[in-house]
Parts: C-alpha cells; structure tokens; sequence
C-alpha cells in the first residue's frame, strides 16, 4: 500500500527522532543503512495501521533501548547519565577548594617564619649599625 503525503509527512517526523543504530550520529531518517531501512518501514507499517507517534517510539525503545531516542526522557534508571556530570563538577569544585585552603594554611607558617628572620637579621643590622657610629 503506498503511503499517504501526511503519512510519508509523520513517518519524517517520527523517524527524524530514532537514532540509526549502526551508523549513531544520524537519525534513521538520515541514514541510508539497512537496520535504518528496516526500521523506517517498520514505523511507516505502524503508522499506516494507526499507532500514535508514541506508541511507535515506545516499541522502537523496547525493541533496541533508549540509545534509539536522540532526547532520552528523564528517568531513574538514566538519573546518573542526567547529573552525573554536574555532580563530577561539585566534587571537582570542592577538591579545588580544599587544595587551595590546604596550600594557603601550610604557607602561612612558611611566611611567619620567614618575617621573624627577616626582623632578626634587621634587627642584628641595626645594632650593628648602632655600634659603628
């Protein structure tokens, strides 16, 4: 049975959202490989026998998984995926932060130290200085 405008139109739509799961970085609406044929057809079938758009996404994801989805719904079996980056970042922030406050409390007796001899020696200069007058 050949598709309809409206058709050709939805299975456009739908198949621009799928992932070609050979090619990865083109949808199957763009690919020209053979599993993105097959799956075209696939939901140009279910679209012809009048399944909703989700409905034919919902069957491509249990079919292959969620990687099929180029915008993955937000779930908690892909929380870690979501805000494992923002977490890996305030872990990183805070490392940053301890290193720093570390470095600046074991330099701070290094500089106290330092001025204590820098009195003395100006201080033996002086009196030395006092002397030779």
């Amino acid at each position: 049975m050949n598709p309809t405008p409206e058709e050709i139109e939805r299975l456009q739509r739908v198949s621009s959202e799928l992932r070609c799961l050979v090619c990865q970085n083109q949808s199957i609406a763009e690919s020209t490989a053979g599993l993105a044929v097959d799956l075209k057809q696939q939901a140009l079938e279910q679209i012809q026998a009048g399944k909703s758009d989700e409905d034919i996404r919902s069957y491509m994801v249990e079919r292959y998984g969620e990687f099929i989805l180029y915008k993955p719904a937000f779930s908690a079996s892909n929380a870690v995926l979501w805000g494992g980056p923002f977490v890996l970042l305030a872990l990183v922030f805070v490392m940053v932060v301890k290193s720093l406050r570390r470095r600046q409390q074991t330099a701070e007796p290094i500089t106290q130290a330092t001025d204590v001899l820098r009195a003395a020696k100006l201080e033996e200069r002086y009196k030395r200085d006092a002397s030779n007058q």
